[in-house]
């Protein structure tokens, strides 16, 4: 067998199972439900298959959005759970086709690229569009943590759309979500809001798989680029 062909079998399938190990080692000594083992799962593996460039990331990507919207529910992060459930799931279903359709023999797809007018116009949409959702999540009674939650939403809508078109800047956006959450969910924890510990550690997982991915996709962005 070939050292490729190897580091393929070790990255498509060593790896997730130890993640679903190191998961449910965390469940148990937390004393955690299934139902967070679920969100730690599928949001680890959609954040390592997406650094991958496989297509089927979506799959647990999807399933994610919605555990993602029940629990941000619950934290009174309306903007969050609305969007996660009317926005990133079907944009999940959408990337699952179309990566489906722009895989390789390897179930890899092939990296874009694009140049520095799109970024700055990438941004200038991210900042804008996290002031008007703040002000109008503001208005929404009980809503917690406003401007966060709308910042973590413009630029992840902004992410998951370049990474839909297999834009590799897309790992760039997504860091500054990473950012977001983070703050987010920190501070649901420190206020004992259910299952915000999960989220927490997925945010975590999310921040380490997103450079991972961005490193990945670096070295690839010559081979399988249109």
């Amino acid at each position: 067998m070939s050292r490729r062909k190897i580091k393929r079998l070790k990255e498509t399938y060593l790896i997730p199972f130890l993640l679903v190990i190191c998961s449910f080692f965390l469940v148990s000594v937390t004393k955690s439900n299934f139902f967070s083992f679920l969100i730690l799962i599928f949001g680890l593996l959609n954040g390592w298959y997406a650094g991958l460039g496989k297509w089927y990331n979506y799959v647990f990507g999807a399933g994610f959005a919605l555990m993602n919207a029940y629990v941000s529910w619950n934290a009174h992060l309306y903007g969050i759970a609305c969007l996660s459930a009317l926005l990133y799931f079907p944009l999940a279903v959408q990337g699952l086709v179309d990566w489906h359709t722009k895989k390789n023999k390897n179930n890899e797809v092939r990296v874009r690229s694009f140049n520095t007018k799109i970024s700055v116009l990438i941004t200038i949409c991210c900042f804008a569009g996290s002031l008007s959702l703040g002000f109008l999540l503001r208005k929404i009674p009980g809503q917690q943590l406003a401007f966060l939650d709308a910042t973590s939403n413009a630029i992840n809508i902004c992410a998951i759309i370049l990474m839909n078109l297999r834009f590799r800047e897309c790992w760039w956006v997504l860091l500054g979500n990473n950012v977001a959450d983070l703050a987010i969910w920190i501070l649901n924890f420190l206020n004992g809001v259910n299952n915000s510990l999960m989220m927490l550690v997925v945010s975590i997982g999310y921040l380490i798989l997103n450079i991972i991915g961005l490193i990945k996709w670096e070295r690839i962005k010559n081979k399988r680029r249109y």
